[in-house]
C-alpha cells in the first residue's frame, strides 16, 4: 500500500512515529514523507541545513520525501487552513495514489500542528472530488490515523499502540540526523532521552519492547484477532 504520513515541519514525522514508518517500510509498504513547511527559521538551523538532515533522515528510514513549501502557501510558525493548501495536499494524496493518511493528533499546543491536521482531514475529503483542477484523478483514502508529536505536557491516550521493538533505534537514529535541533540546540537534546522513555513505558502497556501510539475517529477493522498482543 502507499502510504502519506505529513508534518507540519521537517523531523515531526520522525518524533512521533519513525519506528513504525521503519516497520511499514521493511513490511513492503511505500511510505512517502510530506513536510508542509522547511521548519524554518530555528535558533541552529537554515533551510539548506534541515535540507540535507531531513534527506538523511529519510534515507535512514528508507522512504521517500517531498515538501510543499512556501510556493503552495506553506509557511514555518504561520500555517493557515486555506482552500489553496487543502488542495495542495490533495493533489499529492491524489498523484502519489495514497491509500492511508498518517497526521498529528489535532490536540496540541502548536497552532501549525492543528492548522496542519485540519487541512489533511479536508484534503482527504478534497482529494475524491470530480470536475476540479486538482491534479491526479479522484481519490479518497480510506483511513487517516493520528499519531502523537504533541507540544503539550500530556501522555498520549491512544487508540492503539505499534509493536515497534527492533525499530526504535532507527527511529532514533532518523531523529538524531537533525543535528541542528537535536545537538547544537541544547534545550533539545533531553527530547530523545524523553522519546526512548515514551517508547519503553508504551511497549510495557502491551508487553514489548517498544511502542508507538496512535488515534483513530473511524473505527479499525481487523479480518482476524491473530494480529493482536
Amino acid at each position: 500500500m502507499n502510504m502519506l504520513v505529513v508534518g507540519p515541519h521537517p523531523d515531526d514525522q520522525e518524533l512521533g512515529m519513525g519506528g513504525t514508518i521503519a516497520k511499514l517500510v521493511d513490511a513492503g509498504h511505500h511510505v512517502t514523507l510530506l513536510d508542509l513547511t522547511d521548519g524554518e527559521p530555528t535558533p541552529h538551523g537554515s533551510p539548506a541545513i534541515r535540507a540535507e538532515e531531513s534527506a538523511a533522515a529519510a534515507s535512514i528510514l528508507g522512504v521517500e520525501r517531498i515538501m510543499l513549501g512556501r510556493e503552495h502557501g506553506f509557511v514555518n510558525r504561520e500555517v493557515v487552513h486555506s482552500v489553496a493548501c487543502r488542495h495542495a495536499v490533495a493533489g499529492v494524496i491524489r498523484t502519489r495514489e495514497i491509500d492511508w493518511i498518517f497526521c498529528p493528533d489535532p490536540v496540541d499546543a502548536h497552532p501549525d500542528h492543528r492548522a496542519a491536521t485540519r487541512i489533511v482531514e479536508d484534503a482527504r475529503f478534497d482529494s475524491k472530488l470530480t470536475k476540479t483542477d486538482i491534479p491526479g484523478t479522484p481519490r479518497h483514502p480510506s483511513r487517516i490515523i493520528y499519531y502523537f508529536c504533541t507540544h503539550l505536557k500530556t501522555i498520549p491516550d491512544p487508540s492503539f499502540l505499534v509493536d515497534t521493538t527492533g525499530f526504535h533505534d532507527r527511529k532514533r537514529d532518523a531523529v538524531l540526523a537533525y543535528a541542528s535541533q537535536f545537538k547544537a540546540h541544547e534545550g533539545n537534546r533531553r527530547i530523545v532521552d524523553w522519546l526512548d522513555a515514551q517508547a519503553t513505558f508504551l511497549g510495557s502497556r502491551i508487553g514489548v519492547k517498544t511502542a508507538e501510539a496512535f488515534r483513530v475517529i473511524e473505527p479499525l477493522g481487523l479480518s482476524s484477532l491473530d494480529g493482536m498482543i
